[in-house]
């Protein structure tokens, strides 16, 4: 099969488009045609091994994984004797962790949840990551709420339109801050009000907000205190940082040091995988209160130029990859004697 594979850190030149070895199916997992997966920053992170204290668990000089990608939507082929959930011809979706750019991928039952049935492959495939990242982030670290203000900053990309709409889901008022060309494709998806960065710091409005959750730019945790309410919530979830070494981490560390002594909780939130989460987004989805946002379409064989685009910091949504998996590809079933390419 064909996949998407890189063998050293570096700049999207280094993907290649290889022939590797289609994966087995052990006994808990999941063999998926894959049909369209979406890049992240997650991936292109791991592609450059950025910051250089995340390199610790990605591998040291080089990958620990040489396929890229973690968002996928798909056709189930084959299934080990111990999944329950999934057979043969589903359609499913999910975040499989690494390997999604490819025809074919592995990967555990509980990672992956049916497809909306409202949603094509190639929109489907930009949820998993972007939408449980934005669906913890603010109904587990932000304890959002009916009635209270919240505010987006980072409104127009990946997650944070998912972010908009799943708060307004919640009842919640939302402010998305973006940048002037995506003013109006954020008050599109329902944000409320929305800050155009380039011209007004949200920092400086005067304005409190019950919730904050920051997924784009660079203001201190100390800055974002002076737009919360006095018992409001930073949700810290990356963020952008000049820095190659720690990234993020030290802003991060600010906010943990902080938070203990003052009113307000200022904390950082990572995401998990749960296929629960993923059966919730499908429900908010297929119920028309959530629709992916997708900005551009790549074929698997240009997925260094959907990475480049998508380290721009310009993507307006999700960038999808579309897949056409090759029908001549054998379905090995078994235990594996090795880590499958």
């Amino acid at each position: 099969m064909k996949a998407i594979a890189y063998e050293a850190y570096g700049s999207a030149d280094i993907l290649e488009v290889k022939d590797v070895r289609k994966p087995y199916v052990e006994a808990d997992l999941v063999l998926v045609r894959v049909r369209a997966a979406s890049a992240n920053p997650y991936d292109w992170h791991f592609m450059r091994g950025v910051p250089y204290i995340a390199r610790t668990a990605m591998g040291l000089r080089k990958p620990k994984y040489s396929l890229l990608g973690t968002d996928v939507a798909g056709e189930v082929e084959a299934v080990g004797n111990a999944v329950t959930r999934f057979q043969p011809g589903d359609a499913v979706f999910g975040f499989v962790g690494s390997g999604g750019f490819a025809e074919y991928v592995s990967a555990p039952e509980k990672l992956l949840a049916l497809k909306p049935d409202n949603l094509s492959f190639e929109q489907a495939a930009t949820v998993p990551l972007a939408g449980v990242t934005a669906l913890q982030g603010l109904r587990d670290a932000g304890k959002i709420q009916s009635g209270q203000e919240v505010l987006i900053v980072g409104a127009s990309g990946g997650v944070g339109t998912f972010a908009v709409q799943i708060a307004k889901s919640y009842g919640a008022d939302v402010t998305g801050v973006c940048s002037t060309r995506n003013v109006e494709m954020v008050r599109s998806i329902g944000a409320d009000h929305v800050i155009d960065y380039t011209r007004k710091d949200f920092t400086r409005t005067g304005q409190r907000y019950d919730l904050i959750f920051q997924l784009a730019g660079t203001a201190s945790p100390s800055a974002c205190r002076r737009a919360l309410a006095p018992r409001g919530r930073l949700v810290l979830s990356s963020g952008d940082s000049p820095g190659r070494i720690i990234g993020p981490v030290g802003r991060i560390i600010k906010a943990i040091v902080m938070s203990p002594f003052i009113g307000q909780t200022l904390g950082p939130f990572v995401a998990k995988p749960s296929s629960n989460d993923l059966e919730f987004l499908r429900q908010l989805i297929e119920a028309g209160r959530v629709a992916p946002v997708i900005d551009r379409t790549y074929p698997l064989t240009e997925a260094a130029d959907a990475i480049r685009y998508l380290e721009t910091g310009h993507a307006r949504g999700k960038v999808v990859i579309s897949v056409s998996a090759s029908p001549t590809a054998t379905t090995l079933v078994g235990i594996k004697e090795g880590s499958p390419a």
